[in-house]
């Protein structure tokens, strides 16, 4: 189930400027029907309804998709990369390295994330690229300290004594015995936070960090928040639906993952 929603909703983002016709010179800035402002779902022209300042519905929550899919993917990976190579020069060559490194870790895992995503993107000022920048500097800490207790734990193995036996540079030894045998714990955790980045991302454009006019669901759900008391709901459910959905996708996905990676669920 995760995996369908997963497709459909990363299809809906590749396809996104073929599902819509964007009339403005940037597709991810919503377009404004000033003559249809709070239109409800079923209006012609607007299937989904419009926002309190005439933007589509459906066009945001086909290029929040877009937008979800890029924020998500970026910040993984730069996540992904600056925490591998921290976590492998703490884990890999120890001593004073290894406790500099971790008490700097511990120094932001200190910290909640949300908290300290918010103030570091209310300080760079409201754009997507920012918002990127803030979720990065805070989430690459997880991985650094999840690969340095896998090298950790890794490096005890006999394969990698014998590896050193025979002669194999410490170089040779992390890139062929060591790294591999730690990624599975990253995998699955970057499936997660697929998820959880748009959610974070989501609730910093919902509170105004994201570009006026973005198309994006949490920008979405800003706008519709206080039609909600008059009867206007679309606009907030639809939007918040997206981000429900997408969250639960790369959850389900990362669950799955974890069950199949990790040897000790293998008897269940």
């Amino acid at each position: 189930m995760g995996l369908i929603i997963i497709v459909a909703l990363v299809g809906m983002a590749l396809l996104a400027p073929v599902l819509t016709v964007p009339n403005t010179p940037d597709p991810a800035q919503m377009p404004r029907d000033w003559g249809a402002l709070n239109e409800p779902p079923g209006t012609p022209g607007h299937p989904l309804g419009t926002t309190t300042s005439g933007g589509d519905v459906l066009y945001g929550l086909i290029w929040g998709a877009r937008t979800s899919l890029k924020l998500s993917v970026i910040v993984v990976s730069i996540t992904v990369i600056i925490g591998t190579i921290i976590g492998s020069l703490a884990g890999f060559l120890g001593g004073r390295i290894d406790t500099v490194l971790m008490r700097i870790v511990d120094v932001f895992l200190s910290i909640p994330e949300l908290i300290f995503a918010l103030a570091i993107a209310a300080v760079l000022g409201p754009s997507l690229r920012n918002i990127i920048l803030a979720i990065a500097a805070v989430f690459w800490v997880k991985y650094a300290r999840l690969i340095r207790g896998q090298i950790i734990h890794v490096k005890q193995n006999e394969y990698v004594d014998a590896a050193r036996v025979i002669g194999d540079s410490r170089l040779r030894i992390y890139l062929k015995d060591i790294l591999p045998n730690s990624m599975t714990p990253l995998v699955v955790q970057a499936t997660l936070d697929m998820g959880h980045v748009v959610l974070i991302g989501a609730t910093l454009s919902f509170i105004g960090l994201a570009e006026a006019g973005l198309a994006e669901w949490g920008v979405l759900v800003s706008e519709g928040q206080t039609g909600i008391s008059a009867g206007r709901w679309w606009v907030s459910l639809f939007a918040g639906g997206m981000i429900f959905l997408w969250s639960l996708a790369f959850n389900l996905v990362g669950d799955a993952m974890r069950d199949v990676l990790d040897p000790r669920m293998e008897g269940r």
